[in-house]
Parts: structure tokens; C-alpha cells; sequence
């Protein structure tokens, strides 16, 4: 099927774009966007442009079946994988790499120059410094900020690492270059200062270790409730869901 462009929005030259996408009311395409097919481009979106400073590639690409909602701005150099989903209002500045299925809430800000891995899941109003690391299947909830400048503000940019597995909940703060190790967790409201190790809770401001997740239960049955990813599946493809149970009964 050949691709939708609404009478208002400008596609400029040098833009590839993909079988079956649809490009929104108002919305603006510019030199050097690469969209893959089954995309879908919300109204007053920018894609493309919008940088000040020079980069390894100008062009913005875009996998296959990619959702943009209305309001959503991504600045040029920047590469995503398939299945890219955001909310309304996102903001993603220059030099990101993404990898596929990943997902940005609404009013989430990607400062650009991220490495940022495969099913990574951000919630609305999440801010990512500056040469932040996201590694698979982590989970950022609401108004989770990851900073970047230990002496604020300096040109010293140290960006955290977030490991595979990991979730920040809701208002959580991570200091600059601190490690959020994989399978931990760190709860509402709390201020990591430190490295946080593989598979244990963090919480309170400082947050201190609150020991292994293993020994969290769910609310009246006694069984663990980390790893999450042997309990919450949705939205995962079924054979990485079998490789997960496969790690229970190895």
C-alpha cells in the first residue's frame, strides 16, 4: 500500500518513507528522515533537523511499525528499532540509539546521545540524560529522572547505567554515572546515590539495600515476586517468554 501524507503536513525532499505510513495533520518531515513500513506519524510531529552541533549521521531512522503521537519531536541522528511506540509530547534529541519495542510516555525526554537496548519501557514524564545506558527489558515508571552533572552546571557529563531487568518506580532520582544493577529495584520516591547490586531493593532518600528481591512475596501467596519476568509477560513475544520459564526449570 503506498503511504498517507495528510494536506498539511510537509514531507521534504530526501525523506524515505516506508509502504502503508501515514503522516499526520500539520506534522513536518525533513531531509534525511527514514521511516520503515506500517508506520504511523501523529499530528504536529517534527522528525528530523532541529540539531545545533555536529554528528556522526544527520539522518533519523525509524524501524518498522512505528507509532508517533500527536506533538512528538525527534531531532535528527538519531537510529530506532522495529516497533518504536510513544505517548503524546515526547521529546528525543540527537545521537540516540534505540533498540526495538521500545516505548515512551507521554512527556517523556530523551537528552540524546543514549544507548538505550531492546523492550525498554518508560512510563510518562520520564527524563534520560545526556549518554545514559539503558539495557533490555528495563522498566522506567512516572517522572523517573536519571541525571547526568555531579557538579551542575559543568560540562563533566557522567551518564547512569541502567541494567537489564531493572525498575525504577514512580519518582525515582538516580544520581550521575550510578549503576542500577540487573533484576534490582528501586522504589517510589528514591534518591540512588549509589551503585545499586543485581537483584536486590533499593529505597528511601539516600536509598540503602534492603536486601535481595528473592525474598519480596506477593500479597497473600507465598511465592516470590522477583524476577518479575517469571510473573508479567504481556506484551513480550511468546519466545522470549519461553526462554525466561525455560531459566525456572533449568
Amino acid at each position: 500500500m503506498s503511504s498517507t501524507i495528510h494536506p498539511t503536513a510537509i514531507v521534504e525532499e530526501n525523506v524515505q518513507l516506508g509502504k502503508n505510513v501515514s503522516v499526520g495533520a500539520f506534522s513536518i518531515i525533513r531531509s534525511g528522515v527514514r521511516i520503515g513500513d506500517s508506520s504511523s506519524i501523529g499530528a504536529y510531529c517534527e522528525l528530523g533537523g532541529s540539531h545545533s552541533r555536529e554528528l556522526e549521521s544527520e539522518h533519523l531512522v525509524f524501524g518498522a511499525n512505528a507509532i508517533i503521537r500527536s506533538h512528538s519531536t525527534f531531532y535528527g541522528g538519531s537510529m530506532f528499532g522495529d516497533n518504536l511506540s510513544t505517548g503524546h509530547r515526547v521529546t528525543v534529541r540527537s545521537g540516540t540509539r534505540a533498540g526495538k519495542s521500545l516505548q515512551l510516555g507521554t512527556g517523556t525526554d530523551v537528552q540524546g546521545d543514549c544507548v538505550i537496548q531492546d523492550y525498554v519501557r518508560m512510563h510518562s514524564n520520564v527524563h534520560v540524560s545526556m549518554k545514559s545506558i539503558i539495557e533490555n527489558y528495563a522498566w522506567l515508571f512516572p517522572g523517573v529522572v536519571l541525571t547526568n552533572d555531579p557538579r551542575p552546571p559543568s560540562e563533566n557529563l557522567v551518564g547512569v547505567k541502567v541494567g537489564e531487568f531493572a525498575v525504577l518506580a514512580a519518582g525515582v532520582i538516580v544520581l550521575p554515572g550510578k549503576i542500577v544493577g540487573r533484576g534490582s529495584l528501586v522504589a517510589a520516591g528514591s534518591v540512588l546515590t549509589r551503585n545499586a547490586d543485581e537483584g536486590c531493593l533499593y529505597y528511601g532518600n539516600p536509598a540503602k539495600n534492603g536486601g535481595p528481591l528473592s525474598q519480596l512475596r506477593s500479597w497473600g501467596e507465598n511465592r516470590p515476586n522477583y524476577p518479575w519476568r517469571y510473573r508479567f509477560h504481556r506484551g513480550y513475544p511468546n519466545q522470549i517468554v519461553d526462554e525466561w520459564m525455560s531459566e525456572i526449570s533449568d
